[in-house]
């Protein structure tokens, strides 16, 4: 069993299984009954995205320390405990199941989700790299 951290949109991997949008809003210009056939998402889990506030701070970071203070302060969100549950739930999940968490970012590492990667890891979930 395993996890894997993916760029939604793209296509699924063999035995992906669920695939969980960790996105703030829903695609655009796709209709709802669209979101799982065009590989977007299975369920759209927006309790691990950036706030609205985080992401555009993540968004706008040119520079490195920039996108360090975008990391301390998602982080920080994620640390909320209905936030870390999530989290240690899904890292739970990933020893005895195979899904997939992502956003639509095009660059893993200028995204959240190299940041909820770590947060996984760091709570012992198998991720496939």
């Amino acid at each position: 069993m395993v996890m894997r951290v993916v760029r939604l949109g793209s296509e699924r991997a063999a035995g992906e299984g669920t695939r969980i949008g960790t996105v703030r809003r829903p695609p655009r210009g796709v209709p709802k009954t669209e979101f799982a056939s065009g590989n977007w998402y299975d369920v759209w889990y927006p309790n691990l995205a950036p706030s609205v506030e985080t992401m555009k701070l993540g968004q706008a970071a040119e520079t490195p320390a920039q996108w360090a203070a975008f990391q301390r302060k998602y982080r920080a969100e994620m640390a909320e405990p209905e936030h870390a549950r999530s989290i240690e739930l899904l890292a739970t999940l990933s020893l005895q199941a195979d899904f997939s968490v992502g956003c639509y970012c095009a660059d893993e590492s200028h995204c959240h989700r190299s940041v909820l990667r770590e947060l996984l890891r760091e709570k012992g979930a198998k991720i496939e790299t």
